[in-house]
């Protein structure tokens, strides 16, 4: 990902740092939006947007020594690193741990089993993060987990059995994918020395290298949605790689061109580059302050991380489901970062969150999935969101950490014209209507969680 708080080197190798931000060199998300004119990516998006809940899945090398992606063999100010080692030495301890990550215990099923009990519709597989690791079999290099120390397992490529297990259950398939790649001798060249994230030597003194870095950017690509069945969305991250930094032009209309004769209608998400192939906007770690009437993601992870570290500081059931809320009252989807251990598995804690959230879904979901903002969408603790059909509101009361629920909630607008029941269990509840205000009165045995309420 673009951004990280905390970047937590495991075995002694580095430190620990707090990120404030690191926003140099990074475009911000964009005021505007430009629909497609695909009509088949306009309805697909317009179903995406309908699936209200993701999960992202970071995995590759960092897993194993618990760090945070591959930014530390990244040179900027933010990062600190080893300092017993040269760069090189630190370098070619990373690139090595693709002699270590072995998962014997890689289990995909668990994995979609447990995000399909979280209630989540569409998932996105990293195939390859800004270190070059590729986690499918690649014939474009070497430096795969195909290739390395899972290489005699059957099941060493590994992007197509974690989408089958979720096709399995019925996913939205998504794949990341990072433009930039720090492996290879066509984005950082050995014969310059590297500063920071971008293009280390000057791309219009070498067009030839760039030409082959392009090249191989467009067969790794075509890789991965031409032979692993339906692929739905196409995430690109990396947004300093764009033509107005440095030249680094990967031709994006060759990009959408590949994407779109091997995926009729893909959902391309050139994330914070504007434009076209911004098909969705991706906020990171963030929630828009207003509400935004077109297709955009909030990417948040269910820890501080968004790959596994060895002791998570993981946000509450009930704070994932309140940030659920709130996105899709204003009109977005959340994709919820989770992290597999290095051996392969969604560990245990992760799984007990995703199963409490799973339960408030399965119970107010009708309150959440397929349904569509309405301007009046907030006041205090209540969020609101309508029913693609217009015959009816919801009314959620976000409950914050910390918080008991009230015995009554009051608001000022959607107001019932017949009854008031809980999403729940389709029960009716006492309210009051006086003038332009409404005081619902709740049951007393309630669970202490966010309430769904159906406004007729």
């Amino acid at each position: 990902m673009l951004k990280t708080r905390r970047l937590c080197l495991a075995l002694g190798l580095a430190v620990c740092l707090t990120v404030g931000a690191q926003d140099n060199e990074i475009h911000q998300r964009s005021e505007t939006y430009e629909w497609p004119t695909d009509q088949l990516v306009v309805k697909n998006l317009k179903a995406w947007q309908d699936l209200k809940f993701g999960v992202l899945f970071h995995w590759g090398l960092y897993a194993v020594p618990g760090m945070v992606e591959s930014w530390a063999i990244c040179d900027e100010n933010w990062i600190t690193r080893d300092s017993t080692r040269t760069y090189q030495q630190y370098m070619d301890w990373y690139f090595g741990l693709a002699d270590e990550l072995k998962p014997t215990k890689f289990d995909p099923t668990q994995w979609a089993e447990a995000c399909s009990n979280a209630g989540m519709k569409y998932m996105i597989f990293t195939t390859k993060h800004h270190d070059g690791f590729c986690m499918w079999d690649s014939q474009e290099t070497d430096f795969t987990i195909a290739k390395h120390a899972f290489k005699d397992d059957p099941r060493r490529d590994v992007l197509k059995h974690v989408l089958d297990a979720f096709r399995q259950k019925q996913f939205t398939i998504g794949t990341y994918f990072s433009k930039p790649d720090w492996h290879s001798q066509y984005y950082w060249w050995d014969v310059y020395a590297k500063k920071g994230r971008n293009v280390n030597y000057p791309v219009d003194q070498h067009p030839w290298r760039w030409q082959q870095f392009k090249k191989f950017t467009h067969n790794q690509m075509n890789e991965i949605l031409s032979r692993y069945g339906k692929v739905d969305i196409l995430w690109l991250d990396g947004g300093w790689v764009a033509k107005e930094n440095r030249g680094q032009d990967l031709d994006m209309p060759e990009v959408a061109r590949i994407a779109r004769k091997n995926q009729p209608g893909i959902i391309i998400v050139d994330r914070t580059i504007h434009g076209p192939y911004e098909n969705y906007q991706t906020p990171e770690r963030t929630i828009p302050e207003t509400q935004l009437d077109f297709p955009w993601e909030s990417c948040i992870p269910l820890s501080d991380d968004w790959g596994w570290v060895p002791r998570p500081r993981f946000k509450s059931p009930e704070k994932v489901i309140g940030t659920l809320i709130e996105i899709v009252a204003k009109g977005g989807n959340l994709v919820l970062g989770v992290g597999p251990t290095p051996e392969g598995l969604i560990e245990p804690e992760s799984v007990k969150r995703l199963n409490a959230i799973g339960a408030w879904l399965k119970l107010n979901g009708k309150a959440i999935y397929n349904t569509t903002i309405t301007p009046y969408y907030n006041e205090g603790n209540v969020w609101f969101t309508k029913a693609k059909d217009g015959s009816r509101y919801y009314a959620i009361y976000r409950l914050n950490d910390g918080e008991k629920l009230p015995t009554s909630i009051t608001w000022s607008q959607n107001l019932p014209k017949k009854a008031i029941r809980l999403v729940s269990n389709g029960k009716r509840v006492k309210y009051k209507l006086q003038g332009n205000q409404v005081t619902v009165y709740l049951p007393k045995q309630l669970p202490q969680q966010s309430i769904a309420l159906e406004i007729e």
